[in-house]
Protein backbone atom coordinates (compact mmCIF):
# COMPACT_ATOMS: atom_id res chain seq x y z
CA UNK A 1 0.00 0.00 0.00
CA UNK A 2 0.97 3.81 -0.23
CA UNK A 3 0.12 6.55 2.04
CA UNK A 4 -2.33 7.99 -0.69
CA UNK A 5 -3.91 4.93 -0.70
CA UNK A 6 -4.35 4.76 2.91
CA UNK A 7 -5.32 8.13 3.02
CA UNK A 8 -8.23 7.57 0.61
CA UNK A 9 -9.40 4.42 2.88
CA UNK A 10 -9.23 6.34 5.76
CA UNK A 11 -10.94 9.53 4.21
CA UNK A 12 -13.97 7.23 2.80
CA UNK A 13 -14.09 4.69 5.65
CA UNK A 14 -13.99 7.49 8.84
CA UNK A 15 -15.83 10.43 6.17
CA UNK A 16 -12.83 12.33 7.47
CA UNK A 17 -12.33 16.16 6.25
CA UNK A 18 -8.97 15.68 6.70
CA UNK A 19 -6.30 12.90 6.38
CA UNK A 20 -2.69 13.10 6.34
CA UNK A 21 -0.79 9.91 5.99
CA UNK A 22 3.34 9.15 5.66
CA UNK A 23 5.28 5.46 5.57
CA UNK A 24 7.87 3.70 3.94
CA UNK A 25 5.15 0.99 2.43
CA UNK A 26 4.98 -1.27 5.69
CA UNK A 27 4.58 1.29 8.54
CA UNK A 28 2.03 4.29 8.22
CA UNK A 29 1.40 6.98 10.35
CA UNK A 30 -1.77 8.99 10.75
CA UNK A 31 -3.44 12.13 11.34
CA UNK A 32 -7.28 11.90 10.98
CA UNK A 33 -9.90 14.57 11.77
CA UNK A 34 -13.56 13.00 11.71
CA UNK A 35 -17.04 14.06 13.01
CA UNK A 36 -17.51 10.78 13.51
CA UNK A 37 -14.75 11.47 16.96
CA UNK A 38 -17.58 13.59 18.31
CA UNK A 39 -18.03 12.82 21.67
CA UNK A 40 -15.34 9.41 21.85
CA UNK A 41 -12.67 9.41 23.63
CA UNK A 42 -8.78 8.51 22.95
CA UNK A 43 -9.31 5.05 22.94
CA UNK A 44 -12.40 4.28 21.36
CA UNK A 45 -11.29 6.99 18.30
CA UNK A 46 -8.92 4.69 18.34
CA UNK A 47 -10.95 1.66 17.87
CA UNK A 48 -12.73 2.92 15.12
CA UNK A 49 -10.08 4.03 12.90
CA UNK A 50 -8.36 0.19 13.33
CA UNK A 51 -11.70 -1.40 12.74
CA UNK A 52 -12.40 0.52 9.21
CA UNK A 53 -9.07 -0.85 8.43
CA UNK A 54 -9.54 -4.38 10.09
CA UNK A 55 -9.82 -6.22 6.72
CA UNK A 56 -6.43 -4.59 5.27
CA UNK A 57 -4.97 -5.65 8.81
CA UNK A 58 -6.29 -8.81 8.29
CA UNK A 59 -4.99 -10.24 5.04
CA UNK A 60 -1.30 -8.36 5.49
CA UNK A 61 -2.46 -5.62 2.63
CA UNK A 62 -1.81 -3.20 5.53
CA UNK A 63 1.22 -3.93 8.13
CA UNK A 64 1.05 -1.29 10.46
CA UNK A 65 -0.81 2.03 11.18
CA UNK A 66 0.08 4.13 14.15
CA UNK A 67 -2.35 6.82 14.69
CA UNK A 68 -0.62 10.46 15.67
CA UNK A 69 -3.81 12.29 15.87
CA UNK A 70 -7.47 11.60 15.76
CA UNK A 71 -9.49 15.01 16.01
CA UNK A 72 -12.77 16.59 15.76
CA UNK A 73 -12.69 18.65 12.39
CA UNK A 74 -12.96 21.28 15.32
CA UNK A 75 -10.12 19.85 17.02
CA UNK A 76 -7.97 20.47 13.71
CA UNK A 77 -8.88 23.79 13.36
CA UNK A 78 -7.50 24.90 16.58
CA UNK A 79 -4.06 23.49 15.74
Amino acid sequence: MTPESVQALLTERLDATAVEVTGDGHHFYARIASPRFEGLGLLARHRLVKDSVKPELDSGELHALSLEKTLTPAEWAAL
